[in-house]
């Protein structure tokens, strides 16, 4: 069968085990986190910034290439315009060689060439359409085209019913003014801006002021909604790259980036949800959590371990200071009973004493001349009672003795304090007779019971009475002991008229092994016992003394029991089940 202090070696308290745990994780995990949120906080700023750096090289780069475009195209048709005669320019045979080769120059950038007079009459022309002696003259771009020596149009679908957009200049003549425009083709231009792009959900586009699509965006877009309402009415401006935030059609969090085209009349735009641009902060996150997991589940294993074993070394040295604790109490209580035996020993000889007398007055009975003489079987009936008396009366002595002598019972249980106060002082009224000291007891009557163990009780009265007793020199002196109830506790009171404790040694009383006494009687353990058995039981004890005056201790115990802890046997390890 188990024993109690090996099933508790065996399986150590599991909430110890439990709060060390918490607390280790918190030790190592919460500055953990906190720096690691601060850190992630940091590089999520940084990183922020950078992505905004990356965006802003990448639109000037993609928004220079494309208004080089435009720019090289134009310069083109200016070169074509003025290195050829009009005869020439009038000439489609001619324009369709031009075209030809600009189309194997530029990869099919162009889509046709024409010349266009005053009246809007398109007088020669070369391309895919049958648009030769077209009129443009009520077409929306013919008079700005003909105010400016150079134009570029937005994109728009004209005769031909297509997106497109134009590059024109003009050539002058004598008094005739003539313009040579040339198509730009719009797949060729869309996929130009079309494949500016970072990450899945990055795209770009083109729009005007008054908020016309230039090319096609790759995925839907609203104009009404912000930032592009705030650019489109004026409330941003939008004379310079910037960046701004904002949310899609499907109100998920993006970044906008702006860079202006053909001096400002025309937008760059581009788009990126949030959370692909920051995509590596993301995979930062899921890392650090990942880390921070596996931290956390290894300082959780060594801190179970670790505390497991903590907690069973602590309950080891629980127990192994339970045990010495009860030794130093039984060691207490053998210097008590080595204090006690002249007395006990000289109260048990009076009635020994009185036996063998008694004894010796039967035998002279017996040895009479007529022993069963009704005088001397009277006498001899007295001497036998008197035998009997003093034979109890060492048995009452002996049996005392022997009842405080037994071993300590730590177990809790109820206790009559009064009944207690009165085997205490029959204890020790042998050597108050010597002392010349006087027990006077102020016991209340319906004293509550208390909560503790019985033999370390007696323990705490016995050492509280011996010092009184010791502490009153000659020629004698009052020991009172005073039991009362105060609120929820019950109070002990012993008092002495003795020599007082001088207040420099006040501070030092219950230390272990610090005593009073001269050399030789006394141990220096029984305040020190007191002490700790008081403190286990819940209660507190304190003292009062004046010097030549006297010297008063009181014990308070609750009436409630204390949390018992598990009995425990000094002498399990040496003794049988």
């Amino acid at each position: 069968m188990t024993s109690p202090d090996t099933a508790e070696r065996s399986n150590p308290p599991r909430p110890r085990v439990r709060t060390v745990v918490i607390g280790l994780a918190l030790i190592v995990l919460a500055p953990l986190v906190i720096t690691g949120a601060i850190n992630l906080q940091q590089f999520q700023v940084v990183y922020r910034n950078k992505v905004e750096s990356e965006l802003t090289v990448m639109i000037e780069r993609q928004s220079f290439i494309v208004d080089s475009f435009i720019a090289d195209r134009l310069s083109d048709v200016r070169i074509i315009a003025r290195e050829h005669p009009i005869e020439r320019l009038r000439d489609p045979d001619f324009l369709r060689q031009v075209l030809n080769l600009m189309r194997e120059e530029y990869h099919g950038a162009f889509v046709d060439l024409g010349v266009v007079n005053e009246d809007g009459i398109q007088i020669a022309y070369a391309g895919p359409f049958n648009l030769e002696k077209a009129d443009y003259s009520s077409a929306p771009w013919f008079e700005l085209a003909f105010s400016k020596e150079s134009y570029v149009s937005n994109v728009f679908a004209g005769l031909r019913g297509t997106p497109h957009f134009i590059v024109t200049t003009q050539r002058r003549v004598g008094d005739e003014t003539y313009i040579v425009k040339a198509t730009i083709d719009f797949e060729y231009f869309n996929a130009l801006v079309e494949g500016i792009r970072i990450g899945d959900t990055g795209f770009a586009f083109i729009i005007s002021r008054d908020g016309k699509f230039q090319t096609n965006p790759r995925f839907e877009v609203s104009l009404n909604r912000s930032p592009y309402a705030e650019i489109l009415d004026g409330t941003m401006h939008a004379d310079r790259i910037f960046i701004a935030d904002g949310k899609d059609l499907l109100s998920r969090p993006s970044i906008f980036t702006f860079a202006p085209l053909k001096q400002g009349r025309w937008l760059l735009c581009y788009q990126q949800e949030t959370a692909d641009a920051l995509d590596e902060v993301r995979k930062m996150v899921r890392l650090a959590i990942v880390a921070l997991l596996v931290v956390a589940t290894g300082a959780l294993a060594v801190g179970y371990f670790v505390s497991g074993n903590l907690a069973s070394r602590l309950a080891e040295a629980d127990r192994e200071r339970t045990v010495m604790t009860h030794q130093v109490i039984e060691t207490g209580r053998l210097a008590s009973i080595g204090e006690l035996a002249a007395g006990i020993a000289h109260e048990i000889n009076n009635p020994v004493a009185i036996m063998v007398q008694e004894a010796g007055w039967i035998d002279d009975l017996l040895h009479d001349d007529n022993p069963t003489s009704a005088e001397n079987l009277v006498e001899i009936e007295r001497a036998v009672g008197q035998i009997r008396t003093q034979g109890d009366r060492c048995k009452e002595i002996t049996y005392k003795l022997l009842s405080f002598a037994r071993k300590t019972d730590p177990s809790v249980r109820a206790v009559a304090l009064n009944d207690m106060v009165g085997e205490v002082i029959g204890l020790t009224s042998q050597k108050t007779r010597y002392a010349n000291v006087q027990i006077v007891t102020e016991l209340s009557p319906d004293l509550p019971e208390i909560q503790a163990s019985p033999t370390e009780i007696q323990q705490v009265l016995l050492n509280l009475v011996n010092n009184a007793i010791d502490a009153i020199d000659k020629p004698g002196g009052t020991v009172t002991v005073v039991t009362r109830a105060e609120g929820h506790a019950v109070v002990l009171e012993v008092r002495d008229t003795g020599a007082g404790i001088p207040e420099a040694n006040l501070a030092r009383i219950f230390d272990p092994f610090f005593t009073t006494k001269p050399v030789g009687q006394g141990t220096g353990l029984g305040l020190s016992i007191c002490y700790g058995i008081v403190e286990k039981a819940g209660g507190t004890i304190t003292v009062e003394s004046e010097v030549e005056q006297g010297t008063t201790f009181t014990v308070s115990f609750p009436r409630e029991s204390p949390k018992p802890a598990q009995p425990i046997d000094p002498t399990s390890e040496r003794e049988g089940p």
